[in-house]
């Protein structure tokens, strides 16, 4: 119970997230907001992208030096 507690100790709640919002309302304005929001998606999407192609390097390299070197079949 005290592990959850502590987690939950810097979220905010319901009513923090509504202020949040409405200060970001204000300081941006209802018309810019959608475009915001575009904007941050898209960054998320080029992240999870690039970090997708990094993680599959890594498995890549460890794929090749896991595996025993091929050898050459006699003659």
């Amino acid at each position: 119970m005290a592990n959850h507690d502590i987690l939950l100790a810097g979220m905010p709640g319901g009513w923090e997230l509504i202020v949040i919002f409405l200060v970001i309302l204000l300081l941006f304005g209802a018309k810019r907001l959608p475009e915001l929001a575009r904007g941050l998606g898209q960054s998320i999407r080029e992240f999870k992208g690039a970090v997708d192609g990094v993680q599959k390097e890594i498995q890549d390299a460890a794929d090749t030096e896991s595996s025993p070197p091929k050898e050459e079949e006699k003659k």
